[in-house]
């Protein structure tokens, strides 16, 4: 692991990143990815990427306590790591015959670093069947222990110590949502990196025939999105469909008040309805031409939207005519995570009438700030997440795209091994640092574990990466956001140099693609 202390510009790979974008201000990030564009514009004139790619995030808002997803299950006679996760986990922990069975494989190097290669027995909550299903099918796998880091943090001794700079404002909701969201984790937020990705991107693979944003989201405006040059805009849709004009129906309405139905004018307004007369003048109205700067931008702004609300329409009409059952698949999901991925599902299956062949969605479900009644609270959000996973698998592979989208787990943070209340059924825990993270797809090289899984000692005993001078169990994390992030916008398409200005302090670390102890080669 690279040191703190010890950071050289060793290779020219290390060079090219650490200058890439040296001032990290917004000046100077901006100019950065404001060149990568030029050059990546430049190359993309000699003909875009082909072949459909999309990454689905999906952000477990709240802080998600990952120490009762993927959980040892061992004989704490002699499993080591199951013995730790039982004298921590006090009430909170689960019942190892109870857990979902992973067949993790003995070569794994998941267990390396403070186990001694002894892989120990590993299961996922009892309510993720599926999902375990799914990694020892080999179409999903764990990455073990990922967070925020602003550089690489060894141990408790360097943590408590001072000398590493740490991300700003550890175990705080709002920061490492945004940190999170844009790999950036000691500076101010100014763009996500998924909206730098797509900034790099989209010329190169969608700029001829895009008739929406590369950047969809199913949950409002968020920080992983935000771009720096607003050429790429992130936009929103609900999961019912498109967010209409406010007084009019959705593009998609097929009631009787459907201003948009063609069967009235070859307009394609109901001159018979209300509405279909208000939409009318009003897009008369947008349509003059207006002296004053603001107002034309703000028709610009408009027409813009009329037009992707009918481009999204056309998706969910051929989605509706590719001959899989979007609501029988989904009938297991009918949460509001499900039906957002049942609409990403949808958008995917219509991607033709949105012309991207590279496209980022974001989704979003709360519910994760477990401080009080984990074990119910817990369990029923892992019901969710598990049927709503596989519900998206299946679909995937009823329209024959599994191998073309990678969908990824990020959450605010992990939380405490240790409980606060010694009643199980009142306890919950409190806000931590390092998590797992789950990320399926065709693409995926699943069935594995990736990363370190952590040392499940707490306090200062030897082999702790417990942070901090209490002994509550918060995680010092092995993987670095920016790594993890790193590999999945590598198989987007971005190279080593549109990879060093889409994550600046991607240098600081062991690269993912280069150095085997980092055990990330999950793509």
């Amino acid at each position: 692991m690279k040191q703190y202390k010890k950071e050289e510009l060793r290779t020219r790979r290390d060079f090219i990143r650490q200058s890439a974008c040296a001032s990290l201000g917004v000046t100077g990030l901006v100019n950065a990815l404001a060149q990568m564009r030029l050059m990546t514009a430049a190359m993309a004139q000699g003909g875009g990427g082909t072949g459909y790619r999309a990454l689905v995030c999906l952000f477990l808002n709240g802080g998600h306590d990952s120490n009762n997803l993927l959980v040892p299950r061992g004989d704490p006679a002699s499993d080591a790591a199951r013995k730790d996760y039982e004298t921590g986990r006090g009430v909170l922990a689960l019942d190892r015959t109870l857990l979902q069975p992973l067949t993790v494989p003995a070569t794994t190097k998941a267990f390396t670093k403070y186990y001694g290669g002894n892989v120990a027995p590993m299961g996922l909550h009892p309510n993720m069947a599926d999902v375990a299903n799914l990694f020892n099918s080999g179409e999903l796998a764990v990455l073990c222990n990922v967070g925020t880091l602003a550089f690489p943090v060894a141990d408790r001794a360097a943590y408590s110590g001072g000398q590493v700079p740490l991300p700003t404002q550890l175990f705080s909701h709002s920061d490492q949502q945004t940190q999170w969201q844009s790999s950036v984790s000691d500076k101010p937020f100014t763009s996500g990196w998924g909206g730098r990705a797509a900034d790099l991107l989209n010329a190169s693979y969608n700029a001829s025939n895009s008739k929406v944003s590369m950047s969809v989201s199913l949950a409002g405006i968020n920080s992983f999105q935000v771009g720096t040059s607003g050429q790429v805009t992130q936009y929103v849709v609900q999961s019912t469909g498109t967010v209409p004009l406010s007084g009019f129906s959705s593009v998609s309405d097929a009631t009787d008040n459907d201003p948009y139905d063609g069967a009235i004018n070859a307009g394609g307004y109901r001159l018979d309805r209300d509405q279909g007369r208000r939409l009318k003048a009003f897009e008369d109205i947008m349509r003059l031409t207006h002296a004053n700067l603001h107002e034309e931008e703000y028709n610009r702004v408009v027409a813009r939207a009329r037009a992707t609300e009918g481009t999204i329409g056309a998706a969910l009409t051929a989605a509706a005519a590719s001959g899989v059952d979007f609501d029988a698949k989904f009938v297991n999901a009918t949460t509001s995570l499900g039906q957002q991925m049942k609409m990403i599902a949808k958008l995917i299956a219509g991607r033709t009438a949105l012309g991207n062949n590279r496209q980022i969605f974001f989704c979003q479900v709360g519910g994760y700030d477990t401080h009080q009644t984990l074990l119910t609270s817990h369990g029923n959000l892992m019901t969710e997440l598990n049927n709503s996973l596989k519900a998206f698998y299946d679909t995937l592979v009823a329209l024959g795209v599994w191998d073309n989208v990678v969908t990824f787990t990020a959450s605010d943070f992990n939380r405490t091994l240790t409980s606060n209340n010694v009643d199980a059924t009142k306890a919950g825990s409190d806000h931590a640092w390092g998590g797992h993270a789950l990320v399926m797809g065709g693409a995926v090289q699943g069935g594995d574990l990736y990363g370190q899984f952590p040392s499940l000692k707490t306090g200062s005993v030897a082999g702790s990466i417990d942070a901090g001078t209490t002994n509550r169990g918060r995680w010092i994390p092995g993987t670095s956001v920016d790594q993890y992030s790193s590999v999945l916008a590598s198989w987007m398409g971005a190279g080593s140099s549109e990879l060093a200005a889409i994550f600046p302090n991607l240098g600081r670390f062991d690269s993912p693609f280069s150095v085997s102890s980092a055990n990330l080669a999950f793509l």
